[in-house]
């Protein structure tokens, strides 16, 4: 077990240098950033900045057109995707290559992303927010809330027994 973890932490340093040589200047990577199988990243004309502490599990994937910024301390389960823009569709005789359309999203500090989330342009998380399993979000989401099925919980005003 201890040398299978081992090679999955090779691994993820050599695709880290490897995107840092790829994408130089427009990829930001902090200290302790982790990721298992399976995690892509793409930087296709926009930036990503990654904060300290981040850890993706297995399957995540990124892509930007425009600006994804992650804060420090952020967990994302299995199988999150994150993409800062849309495929036009407005011309119905053309069918394909119409561009994209994008808007920067931001996930602040302290933040859980649950497995199957799904990101899409002008996503905006407030720190210390949990986005609960499956759900898709496209808008901002305040600080302190958790969010499951389009229902948020202020977690402020939320008593534990």
């Amino acid at each position: 077990m201890y040398i299978l973890k081992i090679f999955w932490h090779l691994n993820a340093l050599f695709k880290l240098f490897f995107y840092k040589i790829i994408f130089a200047n427009k990829l930001k990577i902090g200290r302790n950033v982790t990721f298992r199988k399976g995690f892509s990243l793409l930087v296709d004309g926009g930036k990503i900045s990654i904060g300290n502490n981040v850890f993706f599990n297995n399957y995540c994937s990124i892509v930007s057109h425009e600006s994804i910024i992650i804060g420090d301390n952020c967990i994302f389960g299995e199988n999150v995707k994150i993409y800062d823009h849309n495929h036009r569709f407005n011309n119905n005789d053309v069918k394909k290559n119409q561009g994209f359309s994008s808007k920067e999203i931001k996930i602040g500090k302290n933040c859980w992303l649950a497995n199957n989330v799904v990101l899409l342009k002008g996503a905006e998380i407030g720190d210390n927010s949990v986005i609960g399993a499956g759900c898709i979000i496209k808008e901002k989401i305040p600080a302190d809330v958790i969010v499951r099925n389009d229902v948020k919980y202020n977690l402020k005003k939320i008593e534990y027994k």
